[in-house]
């Protein structure tokens, strides 16, 4: 979420409509991802899984 709240702050385009009132950079960021507007998988391994 870090990379793509920076590339919004650098004037990236924003992937959705941003409600009114939002203009933090990370907030922005993490409703792109609620919303699947972005291509970023979060794959988290527990302990003792193999890759």
């Amino acid at each position: 979420m870090g990379a793509r709240a920076l590339q919004i702050s650098m004037g990236a385009p924003v992937l959705i409509e941003v409600p009114e009132g939002m203009g933090n950079p990370i907030d922005i960021a993490l409703l792109e991802f609620e919303k699947e507007a972005i291509p970023i998988t979060i794959v988290r391994r527990m302990p003792g899984e193999s890759a």
